[in-house]
């Protein structure tokens, strides 16, 4: 089996470091694979599906790469990385309900010198895909080339940037000489979580995989998975069912995407305070809530669970637009 062809963008392999003073039950170890380090500008998870993408861009011949995301999206910012950093052009689709002051992810994305269309929630929602279409075409008559990448870079082909960090944690095992039992990922738009299910059953990894929904609903990202496989197997040119149990855990979205509730942030606060790490308040801040929360509470999700390894997933600059909402909690 022969995965497609990566551009290295990102700075692998991430570190695996433990994480402790959480006070979770005694039999349990809680590890993170620190993809929050793939890079400084392009840091997160999102860079490892770009890898992918970003070479089937430049083998077409594409000068201008078009994506989309909330207005803080990691994603929209480590793309548009990725394009200064290789000459190529990029336009930002970018979801807002009113201008905001330029800061955190956003600022980055004008740093980089994209050009950003902003769209309300309701054409986003109902009107994308033609949105993105209409610029591809402006770009094509023009006499570029565009490359469209989906939220997230969470299609087929960016699945394989997981597929691929199963492959490195596997051999992060034997280097350190341990096993993890069990792999948790934030769900936000499936590519990440996808990868390593997929990954998990190819290469009969035999890990537990977990993922916690930030957005939408579990039955939604299942489907989404489902679709997703689909493509994979395309791509590979293999005829199989995914068989690999799909666990979502549910109930941690809270107010919604990029909306926070009071103890999420108060978690935030707390666990950086007493580990000196940071979770982003988008997506690792509420699953490493999720995740700490069903631990403490025994969730029969993880009963076979001892030595655990969460994915972090970056979103460090999606700390900054969030100042008003620490204002009573430092």
């Amino acid at each position: 089996m022969k995965i497609p062809n990566r551009i290295r963008l990102a700075h692998l392999p991430t570190p695996i470091e433990e994480i402790s003073r959480l006070d979770l039950p005694s039999d349990i170890r809680l590890f993170l694979k620190r993809d929050d380090f793939t890079g400084i500008e392009v840091s997160g998870n999102k860079v490892r599906k770009l890898e992918f993408l970003l070479d089937d861009a430049i083998r077409q011949g594409c000068d201008t790469l078009i994506t989309c995301g909330g207005l803080q999206s990691n994603h929209a910012r480590a793309t548009a990385a990725v394009a200064a950093k290789l000459g190529l052009k990029c336009i930002l689709v970018l979801r807002t309900a009113s201008q905001e002051q330029p800061e955190g992810n956003l600022l980055l994305d004008h740093l980089f010198g994209a050009d950003i269309r902003l769209v309300t929630p309701e054409d986003f929602s109902q009107n994308l895909d033609n949105i993105m279409q209409q610029l591809a075409d402006e770009v094509d008559s023009s006499g570029g080339k565009a490359y469209l990448i989906p939220l997230g870079a969470s299609n087929p082909l960016g699945t394989f940037g997981y597929f691929h960090a199963m492959e490195e944690i596997l051999q992060q095992e034997k280097e350190l000489d341990m096993t993890f039992d069990t792999i948790v990922c934030t769900v936000g738009s499936a590519g990440t979580y996808a990868g390593l299910v997929f990954a998990n059953q190819l290469l009969q990894a035999e890990k537990h995989i977990v993922g916690i929904n930030i957005s939408d609903s579990a039955d939604h990202f299942r489907n989404v998975t489902m679709s997703l496989w689909e493509g994979f197997c395309q791509i590979l040119g293999i005829d199989q069912e995914l068989t690999e149990p799909l666990h979502i855990l549910d109930g941690f979205v809270g107010r919604g995407y990029a909306l926070n509730t009071p103890e999420e942030m108060k978690f935030i606060r707390d666990i950086a305070g007493r580990t000196g790490i940071v979770f982003d308040p988008v997506y690792t801040g509420k699953a490493m809530l999720g995740l700490v929360t069903t631990l403490k509470q025994h969730h029969p999700l993880f009963s076979r669970s001892n030595n655990i390894l969460f994915i972090h997933t970056g979103g460090l600059y999606g700390l900054f637009p969030k100042t008003d909402e620490f204002s009573d909690l430092i």
